[in-house]
């Protein structure tokens, strides 16, 4: 039985590079084979919107842009329900294949077993 990674990321521009961290260790574990979910809360909600990815930048780190790519392809990312409220986003604001989805749905998440959950 292989594992699953539920990493949930609450920092953005707010946080570079604890934001960066997070979706440079969700990619790589995609890129690993790793079954990864990947929980964008707080002011990470906003990568979910088109174009938002595009305008994080940190020195000396891969584009967010193609790390969230990678996880997209291979993994799925989710949007906190009450994140996206209090930033007015539905889900006509997100890119094709985020979700919104909330608190049930992460427990559920991070109780199946065989799961690795990691918050940054």
């Amino acid at each position: 039985m292989s594992r699953a990674l539920v990493m949930k990321v609450t920092a953005g521009q707010d946080g570079p590079e604890r934001c960066n961290q997070a979706f440079t260790v969700a990619a790589t574990a995609v890129a690993s084979g790793v079954d990864v979910s990947l929980w964008l809360t707080g002011e990470a909600s906003w990568f979910g919107v088109p174009g938002r990815a595009e305008e994080f930048s940190l020195p000396h780190a891969a584009p967010l842009t193609d790390l969230l790519d990678i996880v997209l392809k291979g993994g799925r990312v989710t949007v906190c329900t009450q994140c996206a409220a209090r930033r007015e986003l539905t889900q006509d604001d997100l890119l094709p294949g985020v979700r919104i989805a909330g608190a049930p749905t992460f427990v559920e998440e991070v109780m199946a077993p065989g799961v690795q959950a990691l918050v940054y």
